[in-house]
């Protein structure tokens, strides 16, 4: 049976602070804040000519809002309620230390564009290893719909595995931590698009990036915008 439409979700994320240079960026490039779900529109340096073109690039990631996923969304499970969620979030936050991405780079992903960490990060990986696991007892299980359409992509018999114990099938060895850009571009406009992108991203590679909270992202319904929920800090993080 699948969920319904009107079931509330939520996801565990990395957002930078809104008013950090890289909060600015991902607001102002993807055209909304979700901290507190303001439509922005285009970048202020983009040519008009370009709007409606970085419209359609940005459409998906527009509507999850600028983050690196740790625990992807999910509906909670029977019994379990959004306090008792922030709750166990905020206990495993303050059990985990604050840490740096070196830096973020524009990337291709497949058919899409994202920040990706300059150099790996082996305190990322664990944090989004532990918070997948730590926060689990509240994932209700994917509808089948929903494991059919990831397996669509075609999975590895490790990913299928993945995607059967945690719902999502890019965890734990399969983790890729990434900042989605763009939704899948063809390959002309995605080429054009970094082209775009490039300029507008190039001072992050040099800023190193404080992971000092984690991040609850809640969608009321399966047609609403995520918006950012709850900061949780980590140990040292202030």
């Amino acid at each position: 049976m699948s969920a319904p439409e009107s079931t509330p979700r939520y996801a565990l994320y990395y957002a930078p602070p809104a008013d950090s240079p890289l909060g600015v960026f991902g607001a102002r490039w993807l055209g909304r804040d979700a901290e507190t779900g303001t439509d922005l529109g285009a970048p202020d340096t983009l040519p008009d000519q370009l709007r409606e073109r970085w419209r359609a690039w940005t459409e998906s990631p527009r509507f999850y809002g600028f983050h690196g996923t740790l625990k992807p969304p999910f509906a909670l499970a029977e019994g379990k309620d959004e306090a008792g969620l922030c709750a166990a979030a905020e206990a495993f936050a303050a059990s985990r230390s604050v840490f740096e991405i070196p830096g973020l780079k524009p990337r291709a992903i497949g058919k899409f564009l994202a920040l990706v960490p300059t150099a790996p990060c082996p305190p990322l990986e664990a944090l989004a290893a532990a918070t997948v696991e730590a926060l689990d007892p509240f994932r209700a299980q994917a509808p089948p719909e929903e494991l059919k359409k990831r397996r669509r992509a075609g999975l590895s018999d490790r990913q299928e595995a993945l995607l059967r114990r945690w719902g999502y099938p890019y965890v734990m060895e399969e983790f890729r931590f990434h900042m989605t850009l763009t939704g899948a571009l063809d390959s002309a406009e995605h080429d054009f698009a970094m082209s775009v992108l490039e300029p507008l991203a190039a001072g992050l590679e040099a800023m190193p990036v404080p992971v000092t909270e984690l991040v609850l992202f809640h969608q009321p319904d399966r047609t609403t915008p995520f918006r950012v929920k709850r900061r949780f800090t980590l140990r040292g993080g202030g």
